[in-house]
């Protein structure tokens, strides 16, 4: 537009008249980023509502400005370490857990006649829990931390290395009280929890562990109750297949730690 717009589309355009054509008000809105009277112009047209609005968000803005800036709250570093290791909402599962293996040592004792029901809870002990460390629906700081550096397989480790330091002392002592090998609960307990890390970089850790524990207790655990039978992979032979798998599986986790990146 070579020409100043006149003072009626001036004021026209101030007001917001929407019967002004697209042609029209780009014209208008090209000459005004070159035209310093065109723009003086444009401000004295404006409707006294709108001055009004401008005159309270420069005082607002001139007073935030001559306040200075707002004090930034420092975060707790044993707040966000706390996020990084732990999310709050493994606890309920973590305390059913123990609960399912106190009642587990209960009928042992009841029913000494039955295989180990703490051998055959101890690989999916660690299951639900680990299940929740890393579910996006349990964790209220999840967009904030999956952005972050420390998110992916690194926290998804730290979160589970929190809940195997809170399982393994409950497995420990639920063998301590029915005098089953530690070692039989412990491996099997890493196993699975490696395996479910390895497959959760491909279906997710959730589905991951929901299948890892259906698959163990209607192959498993199910069928050992009504045999009354422990069955193989839980007699002291089976060690070192367990022990292979929980080597095998985590470093296979490790080789594929960008998928957990991709399923944040």
């Amino acid at each position: 537009m070579t020409e100043h717009p006149n003072s009626s589309v001036i004021s026209r355009y101030a007001g917001g008249d929407l019967a002004l054509d697209e042609a029209t008000v780009w014209s208008i809105e090209v000459h005004l980023e070159e035209c310093a009277d065109c723009r003086a112009r444009l401000a004295g047209s404006a409707p006294d509502d709108v001055l009004t609005l401008l005159d309270r968000v420069s005082n607002g803005v001139g007073q935030g400005i001559a306040a200075g800036p707002a004090p930034i709250p420092v975060r707790r570093r044993w707040s966000a370490a706390r996020n990084r290791w732990l999310v709050w909402q493994m606890v309920p599962w973590l305390t059913m857990t123990a609960a399912i293996l106190v009642c587990a040592v209960m009928l042992q004792a009841l029913q000494p006649s039955l295989p180990s029901l703490v051998l055959l809870l101890a690989p999916v002990a660690p299951l639900p829990a680990v299940a929740v460390a890393w579910s996006r629906g349990s964790d209220p700081a999840w967009e904030l931390i999956a952005s972050t550096p420390a998110a992916g397989l690194p926290m998804l480790l730290r979160r589970t290395a929190t809940v195997l330091v809170l399982i393994i002392p409950m497995l420990g002592l639920a063998t301590d009280r029915t005098g089953v090998s530690l070692a039989l609960a412990l491996l099997p307990c890493l196993a699975f929890t490696t395996t479910a890390i390895a497959l959760g970089a491909f279906i997710g850790v959730r589905l991951a562990t929901l299948g890892l524990a259906a698959a163990w207790g209607a192959g498993v655990a199910l069928p050992a109750v009504f045999t009354a039978h422990l069955p193989v992979v839980l007699q002291p032979g089976s060690l070192g297949v367990w022990a292979f798998i929980a080597v095998a599986s985590a470093a296979f986790a490790m080789t594929r730690a960008d998928r957990f990146l991709k399923r944040r």
